[in-house]
C-alpha cells in the first residue's frame, strides 16, 4: 500500500480549493451525527476555518520544517503532526460510516429536539473532483464546548450603542485551531490533546488491549459472536485493560479450572459444547475478567457470595508478612 503523503494532498487541495463543496454535520457524546445546513453566506467561512487553515498550515509550515510521523511513536516536537489509520480510531471510523452509509437516516439538528449541550464536535466533509481518480472526499473535524454555546433566551447583542433581543436559538463560537482531518483511510492529527479527547482514543490503553486479547486467545478457547473481537471489547473497558495490565496470563488458572471456579461460586458463565467460553457482550466479558483475578467470594460466616471491588495483600495474624 502506498503511504500516505499529507503534503501531496494540501497542495492538491490548494490547487482546487475554489470548486470544493462542503457540508456541515454536528455529532453528539455517542458519536451520532446530525446534519446542519448553513447559508451561502456563510459558505467561504466555513472553508476557511475548515479547509483552508488546516491546507496552508500545512504548506506553510512544511517549509519550516514540519514533519508527518506516525500517531503511535509521539516525541512532543512542536514541527510535527501526526497520522494514523482510520480503523484504528473506532469512533471516528463508525461516524463517517454513518455520514457515508446512513445518510439518508440523519436527522438535522435543532436545539429544542436534541439539544446543543449534548454535542460534542463539528465535522465538515468536503468533495471535490478528484480527476481520473473521480470524486473525492476528506473531513475535518473539531471538538465544541457546549458550555461555550449562548442561549438565545438568555443573551443579548449589542448593534452599535444598544443592546438588542438575541436573535438565534443558539450562537457557537467554533474553534480557530487545527484539529483532526481526516483524508481516505488517514487520519491527520494536529493537535495530539485535542484528537484523543475528540475521538476518546488512548493509544496505551489500545495496545495494552491488543497485547492482552492475544494472550488470552492463545490461552484460553473463547467463543465471541460473530462480528466481535477481544480487542475491540476491551477498547472501551480500561478498568477491566487496567486489571489484565497486572496479571500474568501464563500464570493464571486453567480454562478447566476458571469454568469450575465460577460454577463454585454459581456464575451464569456460559460455555458452548466444546468447553469454550462464550462472550456475547461487556457483562460477559467483565465476568470472564473477573474470574481470571479471583474477584469472587463466598463467605465462610454466611456463606454469602461478594464480589471483591478491590484487593489489599494482608500480613499473617501474627504480623508477620505472608508468606510466598
Amino acid at each position: 500500500m502506498e503511504k500516505f503523503d499529507v503534503f501531496l494532498w494540501a497542495n492538491e487541495v490548494d490547487e482546487i480549493k475554489n470548486n470544493v463543496s462542503v457540508e456541515l454535520f454536528l455529532f453528539n457524546k455517542n458519536y451520532t451525527p446530525y446534519k446542519v445546513r448553513h447559508s451561502d453566506a456563510l459558505t467561504a467561512n466555513v472553508k476557511a476555518m475548515f479547509m483552508s487553515e488546516a491546507v496552508q498550515y500545512i504548506i506553510k509550515e512544511a517549509d519550516k520544517g514540519l514533519e508527518c510521523r506516525e500517531y503511535e511513536r509521539p516525541d512532543g516536537d512542536d514541527k510535527v503532526i501526526y497520522r494514523t489509520d482510520l480503523e484504528k480510531v473506532g469512533r471516528a471510523e463508525t461516524l463517517l460510516h454513518l455520514i457515508e452509509n446512513e445518510y439518508k437516516d440523519i436527522d438535522y439538528f435543532t436545539d429544542n429536539e436534541y439539544e446543543f449541550k449534548k454535542i460534542k464536535g463539528i465535522i465538515a466533509k468536503f468533495t471535490y473532483l478528484g480527476g481520473e481518480a473521480g470524486m473525492k472526499t476528506f473531513y475535518i473535524a473539531k471538538g465544541i464546548a457546549a458550555s461555550s454555546a449562548l442561549k438565545g433566551a438568555t443573551s443579548w447583542e449589542l448593534n452599535g450603542e444598544s443592546f438588542e433581543p438575541f436573535s438565534a436559538e443558539v450562537a457557537i463560537k467554533m474553534p480557530a485551531d487545527n484539529q483532526v482531518a481526516i483524508i481516505e483511510k488517514n487520519v491527520v492529527i494536529f493537535n495530539q490533546s485535542k484528537f484523543e479527547s475528540l475521538f476518546q482514543y488512548d493509544y496505551k490503553t489500545q495496545a495494552i488491549a491488543e497485547a492482552k486479547a492475544k494472550e488470552l486467545t492463545e490461552k484460553y478457547k473463547l467463543s465471541l459472536v460473530e462480528g466481535l473481537t477481544l480487542d475491540a471489547l476491551l477498547q472501551d473497558r480500561k478498568l477491566l485493560v487496567k486489571k489484565l495490565e497486572a496479571m500474568d496470563i501464563a500464570e493464571e488458572m486453567s480454562q478447566e479450572q476458571l469454568i469450575d471456579y465460577a460454577d463454585e461460586m454459581q456464575l451464569d458463565l456460559m460455555t458452548d459444547d466444546d468447553k469454550s467460553i462464550i462472550i456475547m457482550d461487556d457483562k460477559d466479558l467483565t465476568m470472564f475478567v473477573n474470574l481470571l483475578s479471583e474477584d469472587y467470594y463466598v463467605s465462610p460466616v454466611n456463606g454469602r457470595r461478594y464480589e471483591i471491588k478491590s484487593k489489599k495483600l494482608l500480613g499473617e495474624p501474627d504480623g508477620e508478612p505472608p508468606r510466598g
